[in-house]
């Protein structure tokens, strides 16, 4: 089985996606279970997550029907306001659903560099704990010093860097993101996604310009904590499904062969409890 651990369906009439605006042009429509299943089929990948793209519950509860609907999907990483008096609660009750696998604050939106360390959302991560759910860490290099501190504070949450935590990569920009994720290689429940760095890279990027970022994730998470996910259709700003998916597969099979099973599919189905 092979597993795509980050791609996103929205529909635009729910009115709840403040980034997602005309200016975004071949973003600005409408994108479902149906467009996506074609690329799914040529690339011969069985299963998808699907990740959280509005702050909002409702949002969460309409991809939760979309795994209901859809055999495809085996989870589905939604987004609860963390910051709630009642968020255990609200935790809870969406856990109640056997597609929740994880939770995404949009962290990269949120100006206060150290929201993540705040106080208050205490209960908020222990409930994850309790529950079993993975935190899907939507950050930026600016994040990754909070990051270390939080996964140090609570060892027992799962955390999934998304996209690299997105490296600067158009322009070449390596430090102090590369040592920076150095610095969680010994924080064993911290898992990367091998997604997202063809947005980062422009849309005139080339293999070479990704190559030593891919090295880097690799020589900090090995082929135990790297998960192979898409971004579709954001992605598509810059290559196609079949162009990434191509390039990590053969980058994989050349330098860590017997880690291909691994970020393609058995470490999704680990950090996710699939």
């Amino acid at each position: 089985m092979i597993i795509d651990s980050h791609q996103h369906f929205w529909q635009l009439s729910r009115g709840d996606y403040t980034w997602l605006t005309p200016k975004l042009k071949t973003l600005y429509r409408d994108f479902s279970p149906q467009d996506l299943q074609p690329y799914l089929e040529k690339s011969g990948i069985d299963s998808t997550i699907l990740v959280q793209a509005a702050a909002t519950l409702e949002e969460t509860q309409f991809l939760l029907g979309i795994a209901k609907e859809n055999e495809f999907v085996k989870g589905v990483v939604g987004w609860v306001n963390m910051e709630a008096e009642n968020a255990p609660v609200l935790i809870r009750h969406l856990a109640q659903n056997q597609y929740l696998v994880g939770l995404r604050p949009m962290t990269q939106d949120i100006a206060d560099t150290d929201w993540m360390l705040t106080p208050h959302l205490t209960p908020a991560y222990e409930t994850m704990i309790e529950l079993n759910l993975t935190f899907d860490a939507l950050i930026q290099p600016r994040h990754l010093k909070n990051l270390k501190i939080l996964v140090e504070r609570y060892p027992a949450l799962k955390v999934v860097i998304d996209h690299a935590a997105k490296p600067s990569i158009n322009t070449h920009e390596f430090e102090p993101w590369a040592s920076q994720l150095t610095s969680l290689k010994e924080n064993k429940q911290v898992y990367c996604k091998l997604s997202g760095l063809v947005t980062e890279a422009g849309k005139n990027w080339s293999y070479d310009d990704l190559k030593p970022y891919m090295d880097h994730l690799l020589y900090c998470f090995g082929t135990q904590r790297i998960l192979w996910g898409s971004d579709w259709p954001i992605l598509t700003l810059n290559a196609t499904y079949a162009e990434w998916y191509t390039l990590c597969r053969n980058y994989i099979s050349q330098y860590f062969p017997t880690g291909l099973e691994n970020i393609f599919s058995g470490n999704a189905t680990q950090i996710y409890g699939l």
